[in-house]
């Protein structure tokens, strides 16, 4: 009994630590995603899901800062996402101009 008592404390310690940990990874993953946006011309032809995406960043650093770790982990995560659509839109729109 004890053994499996040290076996659920360890791995709930294990699965705390994980979401405990900084997320670096998404936070970079948003960044790159961004200035892949900006550099498609998203700030011109997807204006509005660019500064969203951008907004979303900003909030994830501020969460970042103050050890919100999970929350910045799932903001980076939607700031990305909003990028990506908003470059996939600039994109969009340079193929379909003459």
């Amino acid at each position: 009994m004890r053994k499996y008592r040290i076996a659920a404390v360890s791995l709930l310690l294990t699965l705390l630590a994980g979401c405990a940990t900084a997320p670096v990874q998404e936070m970079s993953d948003a960044r790159q995603a961004l200035q892949a946006a900006q550099q498609a011309g998203a700030q011109q032809d997807a204006p509005q899901e660019f500064a969203r995406a951008k907004a979303l960043m900003q909030s994830a650093e501020d969460q970042l800062g103050v050890g919100g770790y999970q929350s910045a982990r799932k903001l980076a995560e939607q700031a990305k996402s909003a990028a990506q659509q908003a470059r996939d839109w600039a994109l969009k729109k340079e193929n379909k101009t003459p």
